[in-house]
């Protein structure tokens, strides 16, 4: 990256993952001998360029405290929903970073995530200068329905992705555009989404199918699989 413009991170690490039917956060479930959020600040923290991480934890979260020894880590009290909990931590990078520096915003459960294409997307926003995301095209048939269940037709796969992170924009217009689609009620499931209704252009840049999100326990072996390791055996909540 330039040496004027720098880059950061941001990991939303706020929810509970209640489709894991675990005990725990799912970010803090064990795969291949380290959390999933403990991986995927390895492979952030794997790319030099990344000033440092700002990671949005729920306020009571007692698991945070193992954060504390990574270097160029830190954390924040996120928000209920993902985008509260980015807004939250774009709010306290602000001190540290410029309106116009980058930041990635990472999913905690994301632990697959090759570095090499966290800086390809680097590379290609800093050659554009438009934001991006990583995502992966649509291969399968994907079918609209009604509330019945009903097909109602056939989209064209041609156009479609699959939305990865990490999604990589300016932090001032990030802020704004999260801030902006709040008051308007408008909910936004990602960052690009918000970007979008600001009327900012995004990119796509073509990631892995590796860097698949956890959200099922079955997820889990595919991350060991990727990993080289072993899952964590995922107790279920009475």
């Amino acid at each position: 990256m330039s040496k004027h413009v720098q880059c950061w991170g941001v990991v939303p690490a706020a929810g509970v993952g209640v489709r894991m039917l675990a005990t725990r956060p799912k970010q803090y479930l064990e795969v291949a001998g380290a959390s999933l959020l403990r991986h995927s600040l390895r492979a952030l923290l794997a790319c030099d360029d990344i000033r440092g991480i700002m990671v949005a934890v729920s306020p009571d979260d007692p698991r945070a405290a193992e954060l504390a020894g990574l270097a160029r880590v830190q954390t924040t009290p996120g928000g209920a929903q993902r985008a509260d909990s980015v807004l939250a931590a774009l709010h306290a990078l602000q001190p540290l970073a410029a309106d116009d520096d980058w930041v990635l915003v990472h999913d905690a459960a994301r632990p697959c995530i090759d570095p090499a294409d966290i800086r390809r997307l680097m590379v290609q926003v800093e050659s554009s200068g438009s934001g991006a995301l990583l995502a992966e095209p649509v291969v399968d048939t994907i079918k609209q329905v009604d509330s019945a269940g009903r097909v109602e037709k056939t989209l064209d796969r041609r156009h479609l992705w699959r939305a990865q992170t990490p999604q990589m924009f300016r932090l001032g217009e990030l802020a704004g555009a999260l801030a902006g689609a709040r008051q308007a009620g408008v909910e936004v499931t990602d960052e690009a989404s918000a970007m979008e209704w600001a009327g900012y252009p995004v990119m796509v840049v073509p990631g892995s199918s590796r860097n698949l999100k956890v959200t099922t326990p079955g997820d889990l072996e595919v991350a060991a699989f990727y990993l080289g390791g072993d899952a964590a055996i995922v107790a279920p909540e009475a």
